[in-house]
């Protein structure tokens, strides 16, 4: 009974921890900036079939829930991500389930050329001049990375960052764990000063 009682508890300290640290990530590298025009950066991931596989799908659903409640018809949602193989490109998989699935009828933009996270900021740097606020969305360990890249490439842009809705409470809670050791090694390369409220 004792031993069922210990792997209960280490259960529920894992699944907390993991919601704690996801919930941390969202809110790095963030700001309050406020503007009448945003851009809304979802980030994809690697699809190698014919239609946008379930991370992808979930981003697209964080990227199109980011979108401010006022703002729909002046927010630019920004598919990015190269072909992984002889597949369509990950912009356009993503594109199309937004689109033909969710209906979102705003404005979309591709940057189907990117293979990489830091090759994702830089492409979409040029879609992002003129506009107030930048979300990105992704699992928040990948959106904070990002972030971290548009920094470091851009600082004045970095500065009209603001958080994305792709951190809820309670969704995806059973993996959060898998995704925080996960995050944990992916963003072991950001800096001193991009790791501020990390773990």
């Amino acid at each position: 009974m004792r031993r069922r009682t210990g792997w209960a508890a280490a259960g529920v300290v894992a699944l907390a921890w993991g919601e704690w640290v996801n919930w941390r990530w969202s809110r790095v590298l963030v700001g309050n900036n406020e503007g009448a025009s945003e851009a809304v950066i979802v980030l994809g991931y690697r699809n190698p079939q014919a239609t946008a596989n379930a991370i992808n799908r979930w981003r697209v659903r964080a990227g199109i829930r980011s979108i401010a409640v006022d703002g729909a018809q002046r927010t630019r949602v920004i598919f990015t991500g190269g072909a992984t193989g002889s597949s369509a490109a990950e912009a356009k998989l993503m594109a199309d389930y937004a689109t033909s699935v969710l209906g979102f009828d705003g404005t979309v933009l591709l940057e189907d050329q990117s293979a990489t996270t830091w090759e994702n900021i830089t492409n979409v740097i040029p879609l992002l001049e003129d506009v107030d606020r930048i979300k990105i969305a992704s699992q928040p360990a990948h959106a904070l990375k990002a972030r971290a890249y548009l920094r470091r490439q851009r600082p004045d842009l970095a500065e009209r960052l603001v958080r994305a809705d792709d951190y809820r409470p309670g969704e995806w809670t059973v993996v959060k764990p898998l995704l925080a050791l996960y995050g944990l090694w992916t963003l072991r390369g950001l800096k001193a000063d991009e790791r501020k409220g990390l773990p």
